[in-house]
């Protein structure tokens, strides 16, 4: 199930501030902690604080109004083979199966779930035509039957326009009731509502309790807008520990923005036991999923020898690759210049290949 990415968290709610985390250090000499950035709808992304040589904290990024989620998993009845029938044929990609079982038991006994199969297979044109008109047809009729899922992804559907005029009023309201059914996806999108305070009424601490019901049940996203939360007291009190804890739970759930801060919190030892070597670890894996953060201060650790052995070619390589993201570094532009012409073409030759360029 794909849900929003974090809308804004608001500039004021998850930019760090020195004195939160002034132990973290990983800023290279002579690089301040960069500016939060912006985008033309959405409010600023945070940045938190760097740390020693290799790593400053990415951020969530937010969007002035929830995206539609691109797809909604229906949840199977317990104990009913009916619809267990149907949802095995949707997981195992046979679409037209579930689609012809879901109709013919929805003709049967008018199952809410069945309806939100069907909702599913119209949005995402799996089995039949994609028609948005008919998801939201059926969403609706088993949103209005208690379904959760379908609940959700109406909202989505409305608050994007798709299937029907876009109403944030009613988005809003189908959102509030799947959380409060215990949906965790809706939880973490209304209090992104809550958060951006434009189709509900601005309340930080309502979103804190919401990120926390979702991150309770899992939800890596709401995990490290949590996280976020704790590291700055927005919403909560302020607790590095709790945040970091979160922090590493979304980063086993493999958030890029979450490995990348845990990492740093690993590199320093704040909230954790100090460990640089699993720091450059979650350093190296995130830098291979392309964030350019941490291929930036992988590429400090690599070319200073800290907390890994010195490899200035792979090192000048990530460089290389954050710097076409936009992640340059004057540090290390002067290091790169000091190269011998030989290793500075290996490590050209390295970011090419990685970017897929000649």
């Amino acid at each position: 199930m794909t849900i929003l990415r974090l809308i804004s968290i608001l500039a004021c709610c998850l930019v760090w501030t020195a004195s939160a985390m002034a132990q973290m250090s990983l800023t290279p000499p002579g690089v301040g902690t960069p500016p939060a950035a912006s985008k033309p709808a959405p409010k600023p992304k945070p940045k938190p604080p760097a740390a020693t040589k290799p790593a400053e904290a990415a951020a969530p990024k937010p969007a002035a109004t929830p995206a539609p989620a691109a797809t909604v998993t229906p949840a199977p009845a317990p104990n009913d083979p009916n619809v267990d029938l149907v949802y095995g044929a949707y997981q195992r990609g046979m679409y037209k199966t579930a689609f012809d079982l879901a109709t013919k038991r929805v003709q049967d006994t008018g199952d809410p779930k069945a309806m939100t199969m069907l909702g599913e297979l119209y949005a995402n044109a799996m089995g039949v035509r994609l028609d948005y008109a008919k998801a939201a047809d059926w969403y609706k009729r088993a949103a209005d039957r208690g379904d959760r899922e379908a609940m959700f992804a109406l909202a989505m559907m409305r608050f994007e326009g798709r299937g029907g005029p876009a109403n944030q009023e009613e988005a809003a309201k189908l959102m509030a009731s799947s959380a409060k059914l215990g949906n965790p996806k809706a939880a973490y999108n209304l209090a992104l509502l809550y958060l951006q305070g434009q189709a509900l009424p601005q309340d930080v601490r309502r979103a804190a309790e919401l990120f926390r019901v979702a991150a309770d049940a899992g939800n890596a996203e709401a995990q490290y807008a949590l996280a976020t939360f704790y590291k700055e007291g927005t919403g909560v009190p302020k607790d590095i520990d709790k945040a970091v804890r979160l922090l590493q739970a979304a980063s086993l759930a493999d958030n890029v923005d979450a490995e990348v801060e845990y990492a740093i919190a690993l590199y320093n030892g704040t909230g954790t036991p100090k460990n640089e070597a699993a720091a450059v670890a979650l350093l190296r894996k995130a830098a291979k999923q392309n964030s350019p953060i941490a291929q930036n201060r992988l590429a400090w650790v690599l070319v200073n020898r800290q907390g890994a052995p010195m490899d200035k070619i792979e090192g000048f390589k990530w460089h290389l690759v954050a710097k076409t993201a936009g992640k340059g570094d004057l540090g290390l532009d002067q290091a790169l210049a000091d190269l011998s012409p030989e290793d500075r073409a290996k490590a050209e030759a390295a970011a090419r290949k990685w970017l897929g360029t000649k």
